[in-house]
Parts: C-alpha cells; structure tokens; sequence
C-alpha cells in the first residue's frame, strides 16, 4: 500500500468533527469596570453568579469574602468572611431569597440565609465523600442546583458521581437517576442543571459535549449535541431561552428550547468582554447577562445595547 493511500484509508477511518455552530451577535455589551470593590479587595477564581428576585447579582468565589452581593449597578451591598466551605462552585437564590451554595470540594450544599447565616445542610458526617451513586443524603464533588417551579431541588453531582439528585421542598429525597457513562441518560461530569417553566430539566453533560433534556422525574427527552462544551446553563423565564457557558470555546450562546442558537457573545481572551474558563452564568429580568470565571478572576456584566 503506497503512503498516499494509507493516509486516505486513515481520513475515512477518522470521520472529522462537527463544525461548531455559531450564530448571530447577541445584542448585550459589555458594561465596564463592573463591579466596584472596595479598595484593596479582589475576586479569586469565579465559579458562580446568580441573581435574585431584585435584580441583585451574588458572586460566589475562591477567595476573601467568597459571597458578595451587588446591586445591578455594581455597588457592593454585603460580603460574608465566615462561610463554612472547602471550595465554592455553584450558587442559586431561590423564590423566597435563600442563598444556597455548592460545596464542590467540602461534597455539601448550603441553604443560607441572606444574611449569611446556615440553615440547612446536605452532607456526609466530616464533609466526606458519598461513597456511591445511591447514598441519598451525600454527595461526591457535586456541581450545581436549581429549583423545579413546585419547589422541588434539584443537585448535579457531579464530577464523580455523575448524577441528578431531586428532593422536595423540605429537602427530602425523592429520586435520583444517572450513573457514569456516554449513553442518553448517563453523564461524564453533570457540571450545571436548570429548569424551564414546564418543568423540563436541562443537565450540562461537560465531558461529553452535550446537553440532556429531561422530564421532572428524570425520563429521558432529547440531547443537543451540537453546541460546544456545556459548563453552564441558566434558564431565561422573561425569554423562555436557555443561555449555555461554553467553556471549551470560551463563548456563551443563547439558544430556544429546540436548542436552536440564537446568538453567540465572547472568545478567548484576558481583555474585558472576552473569557478564560467562562464558568457559569446569570441573566436579570431585563436581559443583562453576568458570566462567572475561573482563569480570569471576574464576573463580567453584558446588558442590551439600545
């Protein structure tokens, strides 16, 4: 076999990948230098961000004073010295302003007040580790969560475990499905979860590029398998959109429920307006976009231009 045809057998036997798909601009804009901090005080690597029913912005971070809390102007409103984890990853604020955090390397989620005050805790006995997919009351590296519109809860966990645990409202267990794998309905890495108003679960299945669509008690729907590398996902209720943190191509993209993109915002960069590690994300009731990362230390606003 010559060398010219050896090399054709190997681009046969090696189908190329997907193009990534793209789509038009989003309409937001950076808004600069937002936040304001205090003098002398800094961000360590963002992991989260949401906002509240007031158009608040909380931060949660890898450093001195890991929640703070912003108006949508950027002035600082509090910050919490004292809050008792390992390692921040995600943070959701529910209906009635409860600020629950993710605990990715303590294996525990918070419910706290907004006043920074711990009122319930889902963890093993020393922070330890749940040592399977079924422990109920345990995690392994989890995630994220997000709230189901009954007040159901529910967590990706995670890294290891590679599942979604669902509880009620009072933080009893109900169910959990998922288990280590690449087939529809298993997970390498459930590293975001959220919920649309039809009570649709959406799971960032990093590793394997994907996003799965789920009913409320885990049966599987549909996956989008064309969108870049999913690290976060926020649902949009004003837009009934779904924007997703592509944090392999360092873009966030906004797309309809058919998973269908509808505009595209960011690149790889140091500069403001570009990402590095863009995390996870948040958008506010008139459409401004708060994207959490890593590598650059920052959360970065994204408002509509008019």
């Amino acid at each position: 076999m010559t060398r010219n045809s050896i090399l054709l057998a190997l681009v046969l036997a090696c189908p190329l990948a997907a193009e990534l798909k793209t789509g038009p601009a989003l309409s937001q804009g950076l808004v600069e230098n937002w936040p304001a901090l205090p003098k002398g005080w800094n961000f360590g690597e963002v992991s989260g961000v949401d906002v509240d029913r007031n158009d608040n912005v909380w931060v949660f971070h890898r450093g001195q004073h890991p929640v703070m809390q912003f108006d949508k102007n950027g002035k600082l409103l509090q910050a919490w010295a004292n809050v008792p984890v390992k390692s921040s990853h995600g943070i959701r604020v529910d209906p009635d302003g409860n600020v629950w955090l993710v605990d990715v390397a303590g294996h525990q989620i918070m419910k706290m007040s907004r006043d920074g005050r711990v009122n319930m805790v889902i963890s093993n006995a020393g922070q330890a580790a749940a040592a399977n997919n079924d422990v109920k009351y345990g995690f392994n590296r989890p995630t994220a969560l997000t709230f189901h519109p009954n007040g159901d809860l529910y967590v990706s966990d995670g890294y290891v475990n590679s599942r979604i645990v669902r509880y009620n409202k009072n933080l009893e267990y109900v169910q959990h499905w998922g288990k280590k794998g690449k087939g529809d309905g298993e997970f390498d890495t459930a590293h975001d979860v959220t919920v649309d108003r039809r009570g649709r679960v959406y799971v960032a299945d990093r590793a394997n590029n994907r996003v799965q669509i789920f009913d409320a008690s885990g049966q599987f729907l549909g996956k989008w398998t064309d969108l870049g590398q999913p690290w976060g996902l926020y649902y949009a209720k004003n837009e009934d959109s779904i924007y997703m943190a592509d944090g392999e191509n360092n873009r966030v993209i906004k797309v309809n429920l058919d998973g269908q993109i509808q505009g595209v915002l960011g690149g790889f960069g140091k500069a403001p307006g570009k990402f590095d590690f863009a995390h996870h994300l948040a958008v506010d009731s008139s459409g401004s976009i708060y994207v959490a990362e890593i590598k650059n230390w920052r959360v970065q606003k994204f408002a509509i231009v008019r």
